[in-house]
């Protein structure tokens, strides 16, 4: 490792344990390991510890490194979710959610929740098929855990709010609601601020996005500086009272994205407390 790494590394973690403004507010300002999806999860987790976050939502299938075989997957032995925890806790970083995953069947649903209980996660986020509503809903009441259902781009079939909150009343569960990515919102013509209104009561948890232009070609910019009108997103969280995990998804220079995180994480940190 080269001195300049490692400056940059030792900063991060500094910065990973100073103030941060958003806890106040019940909300975890984490990174979704798909931005760094060019890595392991255990190099997604030392980046994080680089921008300045010290929280994490992991996504099934990425390799995990860090001295131990095989991906994050919710079928997993014990011993190897236990090696996971050890190796976050000793890093200070806490596994806050995990997704976006599916399951086919009953049992694989039942996996993934009993998964995530164990992992300590707080959050999972989803595309289910809807027919599996209501034994999500049974299962979230269950475990305590919530569920949040995740908005791909139109054409995807939970692009639209609408179709979201009809999927999350069948779940009949108050753990149940949404999880919005606010930048595919405005990838499908959407204002995001107006569909955050919709969720309002339902909004679970966030992947956090800021775009360069509003179409389906826009790519990821500090947060602040695009298109998604983040600081008025940032007020309705307030206003609605939201608690829970806003996740960093940055999908773009994705070879050296921890400087784009880090900058998103202090202007976000910055509008907070104006």
């Amino acid at each position: 490792m080269t001195m300049m790494s490692l400056v940059v590394l030792a900063a991060g973690i500094t910065m990973s344990y100073a103030q941060q403004p958003e806890k106040k507010l019940g909300w975890h300002l984490s990174t979704q390991t798909y931005t760094f999806n060019r890595f392991t999860f255990f190099e997604a987790v030392d980046k994080t510890l680089q921008a300045g976050l010290n929280s994490v939502e992991a996504y099934p299938g990425q390799e995990l490194g860090g001295g131990l075989e095989g991906v994050m997957d919710y079928n997993m032995d014990a011993a190897q979710r236990k090696a996971i925890l050890r190796a976050l806790k000793k890093k200070k970083v806490k596994l806050c959610a995990f997704g976006v995953v599916n399951g086919n069947t009953e049992e694989e649903w039942k996996q993934i929740f009993e998964f995530a209980k164990a992992m300590g996660v707080k959050v999972i986020n989803s595309e289910p098929d809807e027919k599996f509503m209501p034994l999500i809903g049974q299962l979230a009441n269950q475990y305590k855990i919530k569920f949040g259902i995740h908005n791909h781009p139109q054409p995807s079939h939970y692009w639209d709010p609408k179709v979201v909150l009809a999927a999350v009343a069948k779940a009949n569960s108050p753990y149940v609601g949404g999880c919005a990515d606010i930048g595919h919102w405005v990838r499908s013509g959407l204002d995001p601020l107006e569909c955050l209104k919709q969720y309002e009561g339902h909004l679970v948890s966030l992947h956090f996005k800021d775009l360069s232009e509003k179409s389906r070609e826009g790519h990821d910019v500090h947060w602040g500086t695009g298109v998604c009108n983040v600081e008025g997103v940032i007020a309705e969280l307030k206003r609605q009272g939201f608690k829970g995990n806003i996740s960093a998804e940055y999908e773009h220079n994705w070879e050296n994205n921890v400087g784009d995180v880090a900058e998103s994480a202090k202007n976000f940190r910055a509008i907070l407390t104006k």
